[in-house]
């Protein structure tokens, strides 16, 4: 199994590329090139709407178990009534509202599991390890 665990500062969006950079570097003998690469776009969303929703930060992990990769991104919002729900995009709006929309769609599954402080959201997709 392989792994990565980052923690990464709030409002620090020079964090997302580097987080999308160690995955990438993390996935380099993962056969499964085109859900590498999908990974590494989910993984950005979910940094980024983590450190855009929240001022706390978050951690980010990401494993490789046989031929499944598992990311969690983990904010420390305290007192959160519900979990974010995917949005529809507004089409005049470029930025916001496609972060949920592309995971519930790219990945193979995903979810958003509340924390006494705070959720996890995380995204799994199959591939063949190397």
């Amino acid at each position: 199994m392989r792994g990565l665990r980052r923690r990464v500062g709030g409002a620090d969006l020079a964090a997302v590329p580097e987080v999308r950079h160690a995955l990438r570097e993390m996935l380099r003998h993962w056969q499964e090139r085109d859900s590498a690469e999908v990974a590494e776009l989910l993984i950005s969303e979910l940094v980024t709407n983590a450190l855009v929703h929240t001022d706390d930060g978050a951690v980010v992990t990401a494993t490789v178990a046989d031929s499944r990769l598992r990311v969690e991104v983990r904010d420390f919002v305290a007192g959160v009534p519900a979990p974010p729900a995917p949005e529809r995009p507004v089409p005049d709006d470029a930025t916001h509202g496609r972060g949920l929309a592309l995971v519930r769609s790219l990945a193979d599954d995903w979810g958003i599991r509340a924390r006494p402080v705070g959720k996890v959201v995380w995204f799994e997709l199959n591939g063949e390890a190397a």
